[in-house]
């Protein structure tokens, strides 16, 4: 069986949640989202694309539901022994099928916690699950039930992190070293990856963002490419990605002579990067990396250029994004705590001389502050 965690530490993870059900007097959990499957129970698919959930009682009975294609990846990849079908038809309705799970679980009448931030449950498959429970079962959102579970990571997780790390270190080398007049943009991207699979990493949950000129200053995954001018920018947003768990970096190498504007945009993110790692340590909270962030892009007089938010936690995540729960923003309550992995980002994007600056890290908290975990610096990349 290929389970990635111990069956005690996925059994752990399990009892937290029951208790947490417990306390709040909910019957059962109904799971959306792949990550929290995953990290209850070792399940590990791309199957999520379809309706499934995976049903956690309040006594800690485990049923998944799924499509016939994803049964053999139940059994092989995670702990859970009740796995029901439900059969692709004209007229298929999975909600029905869910319900008759929980109907057999004693969940009638009862109320029941939904993850309903999840990528599988579309509006769509709402309506069907929303309509099986209609006048039989009551129910509220725990879409952060499992999440605040997750936010802090165990001694294993941390191992997969720091494999992931130092993959990301790897795909920065190999940018680092091809980004030059001429390349084009797909022979960067290329290397980046293959030093990611090359060092025994993973698809990683988001594409990598790649753009220069001015499509530097789009800061997201495009399509259409082009190669680097003699003089130019190259912004970077990545991540190496290891069992499914993240460590992302963001940067922007520079082609040709830098101008001073560049320089100056560049030391004001690193210092505010430096800033936002200042305020990360336990008892602060999310918004107050975001206050940091923010005032030390201010007090540089770039701040007209900066973005409404400055990170996210990571973890294991599965596409279309490496964004986890919580972001960091203004006045985010979510505390800090030792052993969150967090990726802090600065970017700033001044449109008027199409230029862009990124300096991004991805840090581990710790009992009196946080670590960095790339190897590779903060310096300005000119090639």
């Amino acid at each position: 069986m290929p389970l990635h965690f111990t069956e005690q530490e996925l059994a752990g993870r399990r009892e937290r949640v029951v208790a947490e059900l417990q306390r709040r007097g909910l019957a059962a959990l109904l799971v959306f989202r792949q990550e929290s499957m995953y990290y209850l129970t070792g399940y590990d698919t791309t199957g999520y694309s379809q309706f499934q959930c995976l049903y956690l009682g309040a006594d800690g009975a485990l049923v998944l539901l799924t499509r016939s294609a994803d049964l053999r990846q139940a059994r092989l990849t995670s702990v859970i022994d009740d796995i029901r079908i439900w059969v692709d038809s004209a007229g298929s309705n999975p909600g029905q099928d869910l319900w008759q799970i929980l109907e057999e679980q004693g969940c009638s009448g009862q109320r029941v916690g939904i993850e309903l931030e999840a990528w599988c449950l579309t509006g769509a498959r709402w309506e069907y699950v929303r309509a099986a429970l209609e006048n039989r079962c009551e129910y509220e959102d725990c879409s952060e039930l499992v999440s605040q579970f997750r936010l802090v990571k165990s001694d294993a997780e941390l191992e997969y992190v720091r494999r992931a790390a130092a993959l990301a270190d790897d795909a920065l080398a190999a940018a680092q070293r091809l980004a030059r007049p001429g390349v084009p943009e797909q022979e960067v991207l290329a290397g980046m990856q293959s030093a990611v699979f090359r060092g025994g990493g993973d698809y990683a949950a988001s594409r990598f963002i790649l753009g220069s000129g001015e499509n530097a200053l789009m800061v997201r995954n495009f399509t259409g490419y082009r190669t680097l001018d003699p003089s130019d920018q190259l912004m970077l947003e990545f991540g190496g990605a290891y069992r499914h768990y993240h460590s992302c970096l963001m940067r922007t190498i520079l082609v040709g002579e830098p101008t001073e504007q560049q320089i100056a945009m560049h030391a004001a993110c690193r210092d505010a990067l430096q800033a936002c790692k200042d305020a990360a340590r336990p008892g602060s909270t999310f918004g107050d990396i975001f206050a940091a962030h923010a005032e030390s892009l201010d007090r540089s007089g770039l701040g007209e250029h900066r973005l409404n938010a400055c990170g996210y936690s990571l973890g294991a995540l599965y596409p279309p994004t490496w964004m986890d729960w919580p972001m960091i923003y203004r006045d985010n309550p979510v505390v800090v705590r030792p052993n969150m992995v967090i990726f802090m980002h600065m970017v700033l994007l001044d449109w008027d001389r199409r230029l862009a600056m990124a300096v991004g890290d991805t840090v581990l908290t710790t009992a009196d502050g946080c670590e960095t975990l790339t190897r590779m610096g903060a310096d300005l990349t000119v090639n």
